[in-house]
């Protein structure tokens, strides 16, 4: 048995996802609800992550949904646990998602609801309070979360939920083998959207290595690809198996991710699944922080023991 020095610390956070299973015991029957159906690599990441613990714990899938494709309505068998997609969209940033887990939480009040980690953040307290009184209306919320800051909002604030530190699913991908040695030595892969920072803006002025963020990695042809399918689910009635088409689809879609990134010496970004994926390929990377501090609160709770990977310190 090897001993705890030989241990690689991504090898130990990928045993941190096994208290999961107190309220997704192995054997379970599940719905796996709010999986991604669009271009943000990190969330398919966390989405095949997801499907590996699953598979890995004999987890029974019963019936997947994303938010396109959630009816109204929906009979579920009560021995089923309706388990929701982690991520950093659990707060009023994102509300299409935020409204599906409020509606699963009041519409299924006698089933387990189990939310995998999440980073929480709320603008507006209004928001939060709402949230908080649909929560705890329901009497069997698990809610992992990703960092301390949340873990500390979830249990002031949602006092009726099961509330646990947990780091991302994607974890459970570890180890991820490059698919090609590095020919180049720098990827800046960087937010283009709300969570952009100045100081992000400033480094990328510099002019130091190839830019890319996750709309920029997949052409037109796949993001038009996406946009179709996600398209079909949200019309429904199409006679395609879109679940499979979109399992395969994505496979694809995370393949190339680690293919480009195996292509680089060393990774520099503001993405949080950049990060990970760079930590699930052993490769050196520095996190930049996002808007709102979520990628250094996930960085102290989890990676700042991972040599490969450092924090870029914020002035």
């Amino acid at each position: 048995m090897p001993n705890e020095a030989s241990v690689h610390p991504m090898d130990a956070l990928k045993t941190r996802l096994r208290p999961i299973l107190k309220a997704v015991p192995p054997g379970s029957s599940v719905c796996y609800i709010d999986y991604p159906v669009y271009n943000n690599g990190g969330d398919l990441l966390i989405m095949k992550g997801a499907e590996a613990f699953f598979k890995a714990h004999d987890i029974r899938v019963k019936a997947r949904y994303s938010v396109l494709d959630f009816p109204d309505g929906l009979n579920i068998p009560a021995d089923r646990i309706l388990v929701l997609q982690g991520g950093g969209n659990f707060g009023d940033l994102y509300p299409v998602h935020q409204r599906l887990r409020e509606k699963i939480v009041a519409d299924y009040p006698s089933h387990r609801v189990v939310i995998l980690p999440q980073t929480i953040f709320y603008r507006r307290r209004a928001e939060l309070e709402r949230t908080a009184r649909v929560l705890n209306g329901h009497e069997d919320v698990h809610l992992f979360v990703r960092d301390h800051q949340s873990y500390q909002l979830a249990t002031g604030t949602f006092d009726r939920c099961s509330v646990h530190l947990s780091p991302d699913m994607a974890h459970q991908l570890w180890p991820i083998v490059p698919t090609s040695r590095p020919g180049k030595e720098l990827l800046n892969f960087l937010r283009t959207d709300i969570e952009k920072t100045a100081e992000q803006e400033r480094l990328e002025a510099g002019g130091r290595g190839d830019c890319l963020d996750w709309g920029s990695l997949y052409n037109k042809a796949e993001r038009k690809s996406i946009a179709v399918i996600g398209s079909m689910m949200r019309r429904g009635g199409v006679p395609l198996p879109l679940q499979a088409i979109w399992h395969s689809y994505s496979d694809y879609l995370v393949d190339k991710a680690v293919k480009r990134f195996s292509g680089y010496r060393t990774v520099r970004t503001s993405r949080l699944h950049g990060h990970i994926l760079s930590c699930l390929l052993d490769k050196p990377n520095t996190l930049l922080d996002n808007s709102y501090g979520k990628n250094s609160a996930y960085y102290h709770a989890w990676t700042s023991g991972i040599p490969s990977a450092r924090l870029e310190a914020s002035p």
